[in-house]
């Protein structure tokens, strides 16, 4: 009893809100067998084909490649696109894309050899012995993306599920008019499907796999039952799902199987379900035991316009007007192909474009059997779009938001949510394209968000700089404010050898004290006997005297500059020089005083000044002969402080020639001139 209760538990199925029952227009290709077509002359393979950037270029013009020869770099949600064949890389460039708008996009021309040769194949027949990392790595590297619709990266999608998922789920429903790529895949490769299912449970540990098919196909559904009793596997089943549109949708079919809705903005791992469809699994048998990437596809030829209906595997970049050729289409006027399915696929604008991961159908109708859309008219709001939306939406709120341009409203009301099934527009009694107006919307949000995002990134970079620029002014201003009060160790060694040499240059250049004093008293001596002519001639004498004296140390000091003092025999001969033109000079003065003081006992004869003068005349005389006494005897001493040696040998006269003292003080000055001259050529030649 509980083993029923359990089965009709496990059997159970729900439904989902809203959705459509179109003609399925199937019968015109799911009886006949997938037929392969002979080589086209050239492959037109673009490097993004997948949901994610693209890859770098591996090879150039001109180069050879292999049929399975990795063409672009895979990292990351960035998937490899693969050579196709074997032949030459005839030109990389911008060619249509498979696009409604047919925008150019980097792509590589291949010229086919006819030969087919492979390259290097890297298969994991024991890939129960490898861990789901290695596996999940494979399929990257073996290029293989969503073949459901989405072509989002399958091995990103499987990692996000790793070690979450309880219910894996293999999407067989095609759902969608006049598509059977699946249906003839599900009955013709059923084994292949069923060893591709083993490897997932490998890898992702679910607790049960369900595989999806509506009951339009019973011959799908039959072929994937005895397989899996060749298999003996017994987690696995086969669901049986109403036909209904869209049904195949991941969250619908989610809905219909676990009962469990996908949180909004959210992903079905999240409840611990993950969907793959049967493409994909396929595709990952191919990469993991074949060793094969992903380099072809089966492709639905249908519609009145072709002769020979049916579904082909095509090779990824194969023109869709040789698929065409192939199948006997009869060119309409106006040319019409429909890439997909009538309600979710798009009328091609150019013919050349090429055959991608994404590429599952192409409708070929005349003009009896799919006429032309009707003109727009306007919204009568009889809310059947919402009735028939499976998303939960209001497309009518939506359309009026994309046409006025109220994107961050239209965001608000869930616009990415929709799926694009196209349901609504089907029953839209004013023909109103509305998904072409979500496809629009988004489009314009998504350059909106990527451009905001380039001005949030732009804003943080300009942040950073003007911090940066702050933390260096103040580290400056900081520095400054450092030198300011306290020197490094080098300025202050710069200081203070500069302080050194203003020091020492200080101390040659000052004039000796006695020589000063000498000449100061001089005059006095003048000043006090400035009545006479002799005192004011010696006056005159002695100031010339002294200021030549200040000039001879000052050219001694400057001459004598710690610099340029590298010759100790040299400077010890201007010194001695120096120091004989200033006792001459010295002698002279002494001679001039001496002279000067026998004129001025001459006149006054009287040597002892009375006690009691007469009158004030009297008393100011005497009073100067005691200073000028004075002063006499002071000269005396400076002199004998200046030549020690010379004082007791040399004695006294008691009267000199004017013009000898003269004569004999000139002869000094030329002495101590040639010297300092000898002594600066000395300098220079040693510069």
């Amino acid at each position: 009893m509980f083993d029923l209760f359990a089965r009709l538990k496990k059997d159970a199925l729900w439904d989902f809100k809203g959705g459509i029952h179109p003609p399925e227009m199937k019968d015109q290709t799911r009886h006949i067998p997938v037929r392969r077509l002979p080589l086209p002359d050239r492959l037109c393979i673009p490097l993004q084909q997948h949901a994610g950037p693209g890859g770098e270029l591996l090879v150039k013009e001109g180069d050879y490649v292999l049929k399975g020869q990795p063409l672009t770099t895979g990292k990351g949600r960035t998937l490899p696109v693969h050579a196709s064949t074997s032949g030459t890389v005839t030109n990389i460039g911008l060619y249509p894309s498979t696009h409604p708008s047919a925008l150019p996009e980097r792509s590589i021309l291949l010229s086919p050899d006819g030969l087919d040769k492979w390259g290097d194949r890297s298969s994991l027949v024991n890939y129960r012995d490898c861990s789901p990392e290695q596996l999940i790595a494979h399929i990257h590297q073996a290029g293989v993306a969503g073949l459901g619709g989405a072509v989002f990266p399958t091995a990103n999608k499987i990692g996000g599920g790793l070690n979450k998922t309880r219910t894996l789920i293999i999407n067989g429903a095609e759902c969608e008019p006049y598509i059977t790529a699946d249906d003839r895949l599900m009955q013709e490769y059923a084994d292949e499907l069923i060893q591709g299912c083993e490897i997932l449970r490998h890898i992702l540990q679910p607790e049960v796999i369900l595989i999806a098919v509506e009951d339009n196909k019973p011959e799908a559904i039959s072929a994937l039952k005895n397989a899996l009793q060749r298999h003996q596997n017994s987690d696995t089943v086969v669901r049986t799902v109403p036909t209904k549109y869209p049904s195949g949708g991941a969250r619908q079919l989610t809905k219909i199987l676990t009962g469990k809705e996908v949180p909004h903005h959210g992903r079905s791992s999240d409840i611990g379900v993950l969907m793959q469809n049967v493409g994909t699994v396929y595709a990952i048998k191919r990469a993991v035991i074949n060793g094969e990437p992903l380099l072809e596809r089966i492709i639905t030829l249908s519609g009145d316009a072709m002769s020979q209906c049916g579904n082909v595997w095509a090779l990824l970049g194969t023109p869709i007007s040789f698929l065409l050729q192939q199948g006997g289409y009869t060119l309409q006027t106006p040319p019409r192909v429909i890439m997909g399915g009538p309600l979710m696929g798009f009328t091609l604008p150019d013919l050349s474009v090429p055959v991608t991961k994404m590429s599952n159908c192409l409708i070929a109708p005349t003009q009896e059997e799919m006429a032309l859309p009707e003109p727009e008219q306007a919204c009568i709001r009889c809310s059947q779009c919402a009735d028939a939306c499976p998303a939960g939406l209001l497309p009518q709120q939506l359309y009026w938001f994309s046409r006025g341009k109220e994107h961050e409203k239209a965001r608000t009301y869930n616009l990415f949510d929709c799926i694009e099934c196209g349901a609504c527009a089907y029953v839209c009694p004013s023909h109103i394209p509305l998904v072409q107006y979500y496809r629009q919307e988004k489009a314009e949000i998504r350059d909106l968000d990527e451009q905001a995002e380039l001005a949030k990134q732009a804003k943080i970079r300009f942040e950073a700089r003007q911090a940066r620029l702050e933390r260096e002014k103040q580290a400056r201003l900081l520095r400054h404010k450092q030198a300011e009060t306290k020197p490094s160790k080098r300025d202050s060694e710069l200081i203070q050898s500069a302080l050194a040499r203003v020091k020492k240059r200080q101390e040659a250049a000052q004039v000796p004290t006695s020589l000063v004093i000498t000449s100061i008293r001089q005059d006095d001596l003048s000043d006090n006997t400035r009545n006479s002519t002799q005192h004011s001639v010696l006056h005159n004498k002695s100031i010339i005297a002294a200021k030549s004296l200040k000039k001879a140390s000052y050219s001694t000091a400057e001459t004598s500059t710690p610099a340029k003092s590298e010759k100790v025999d040299t400077q010890t001969d201007d010194r001695q020089a120096a120091l004989a033109a200033a006792i001459a000079r010295a002698k002279a003065k002494k001679a001039q005083l001496a002279s000067a003081t026998a004129t001025e006992s001459t006149a006054e004869p009287q040597t002892s000044i009375p006690e009691k003068p007469q009158n004030d005349r009297q008393a100011a005389v005497a009073a100067a002969i005691a200073r000028a006494r004075a002063k006499k005897a002071a000269l005396s001493e400076a002199s004998s402080s200046l030549e020690p040696t010379q004082e007791n040998t040399a004695p006294q006269e008691p009267e000199i020639d004017e013009r000898k003292a003269a004569v004999a003080e000139a002869i000094a000055r030329v002495k101590a001139r040639k010297a300092q001259q000898a002594a600066a050529l000395t300098t220079a030649s040693e510069k």
